[in-house]
């Protein structure tokens, strides 16, 4: 019955995601080596359409700005959204590991140049009205290259972080969007930019830096802003993609236990029931290894790696595992691990880890490229995605071990874990972006939990259980976070 729920909720979310578009015409293309993925509303005859750029933003791609592609082509608008460098399905390298330098902000302009030249070439295109739309960090390419080319006839900036380029008479038609959960110093920013002439600045309510992307109240200013050319008072809902998303993902977490009894037979573990001193007593040891770890992290060899935050976080992940289990070595179980259970022979095991594996793959994999962002591994991601794995392994395996398979203790962990990560970006560590990542992180060790919950039901090993959930956490921060 579990199985026909899950496989009839998967299909939902399938349909959901790949029909949000509604019948806009979808083409991807590769111009000097910028990926760029067109947006036609349905061609009408000798007519040219306004068009419009979309730029994602720091560890974006265009796929997270497909909502938004959706919504322009249904007011009228030919849309191209870019993957900028190091982003996406992009395989060049940022200059840096922040988009702050001189030579990053040279590449970003070049991208933004690039899609615009294949944007004016298209035959539905009207090359003299042409918009510019940003988020983020795309909000800031945006802007700064609106003042230096006029031609531009309308800019949007959502979310922006540096107004440094912005000034009173450019650019042209300037829209300022900002979420009103957002961090104070992106509303300054954008009040900052709202001066001038012909300027209009809006706080959309009850959203924060990424929920803004999602927001109808968004997209309908964003409509108004570059002009609506469409006899459809219709707009396709920003949510349906994301939502269709969300129910693949949560069908698909639900889908373990099913395959679990498949592989190992019947259940006959026990749920978590760990006492709350016990709890305590492991939240205090992660505790202490992962501040170690968050010190440690910022001067290991690591930090090199060519992934924004990544060489950070397999630093962080791998010490504090290590600094687990070297205890646990010292001295001894904390625990009782119980009576001895029956695990399956070594070859039905072997067959096991690779189903599991494959599945945590496209369980967290294809949810998140349909609805959220790019989430399949290109160029230098396919080595870097065994790395980031690794070291999220190795600190699952320490939390399994200490925890002596209650999931509670290991959720108990990941929290501390999580809590550690925003530390050391809140006293300057690493990158004050992971702050942004942090909420994407909670969710996902919550989502490892609950599966090690699960396949300690069917007595898998500890080993198995933290490759299987580590995996999908380990994915989105080694496909999305910015080659640099």
């Amino acid at each position: 019955m579990l199985l026909l729920v899950v496989l009839v909720t998967a299909g939902a979310g399938v349909w959901l995601t790949v029909g949000a578009g509604g019948r806009a015409e979808r083409r991807h293309v590769v111009v000097d080596g910028v990926p760029l993925d067109e947006v036609h509303p349905p061609i009408v005859a000798g007519r040219h359409r306004p068009a419009v750029v979309i730029a994602h933003g720091f560890a974006g791609s265009a796929v997270l700005m497909a909502q938004l592609g959706d919504s322009l082509a249904a007011r009228g608008h030919v849309v191209v959204l870019l993957d900028f460098t190091g982003h996406g399905a992009n395989r060049r390298h940022l200059p840096d590991r922040a988009a702050s330098t001189g030579a990053s902000t040279e590449a970003l302009q070049g991208d933004l140049g690039t899609a615009l030249r294949h944007l004016r070439s298209l035959p539905d295109v009207d090359p003299g009205r042409v918009a510019l739309v940003g988020h983020s960090m795309g909000a800031t390419a945006v802007t700064r290259y609106a003042v230096a080319h006029p031609e531009i006839t309308a800019t949007v900036a959502m979310s922006l972080p540096d107004a440094s380029t912005v000034s009173p008479d450019r650019p042209r038609r300037l829209l300022l969007l900002v979420g009103g959960l957002e961090f104070p110093a992106f509303h300054a920013e954008a009040d900052r930019a709202a001066r001038g002439a012909d300027r209009s600045m809006v706080v959309v309510p009850g959203v924060e830096h990424i929920s803004i992307l999602y927001a109808p109240r968004a997209h309908r200013e964003i409509a108004v802003w570059l002009g609506d050319s469409s006899t459809d008072p219709a707009m396709p809902s920003p949510l349906r993609r994301v939502g269709g998303a969300a129910i693949l993902l949560l069908s698909l977490l639900a889908g373990l236990y099913p395959l679990a009894r498949l592989l190992f037979g019947p259940a006959h573990g026990s749920w978590p029931r760990r006492l709350p001193r016990q709890v305590g007593y492991i939240a205090v040891l992660a505790a202490a290894a992962t501040a170690i770890a968050a010190l440690l992290a910022a001067v290991l060899p690591s930090r090199d790696l060519p992934l924004a935050l990544g060489g950070y976080i397999v630093g962080f992940t791998a010490t504090a595992g290590l600094g687990i289990l070297g205890y646990l070595r010292w001295r001894g179980p904390i625990f009782p691990v119980g009576p001895p259970r029956t695990e399956a022979g070594p070859l039905r095991l072997a067959v096991a880890a690779i189903v599991l594996i494959g599945y945590a793959a496209a369980a967290i994999a294809v949810p998140l490229h349909l609805g959220l962002t790019h989430a399949l591994p290109v160029g230098d991601r396919w080595w870097l995605l065994p790395v980031v794995w690794a070291g999220f392994a190795l600190f699952a395996y320490a939390t399994e071990r200490v925890a002596t398979g209650d999931s509670v203790g290991v959720l108990a962990a990941s929290a501390v874990a999580v809590i550690a990560l925003t530390w050391a970006a809140v006293v300057g560590l690493t990158s004050s972006f992971l702050l942004l990542v942090v909420p994407l992180l909670a969710i996902l060790s919550l989502w490892q939990a609950i599966w090690s919950a699960m396949l300690h039901r069917f007595s898998a090993p500890p080993w198995l259980i933290a490759l299987v959930g580590s995996l999908v956490v380990a994915w989105p921060i080694a496909t999305a976070l910015p080659l640099g």
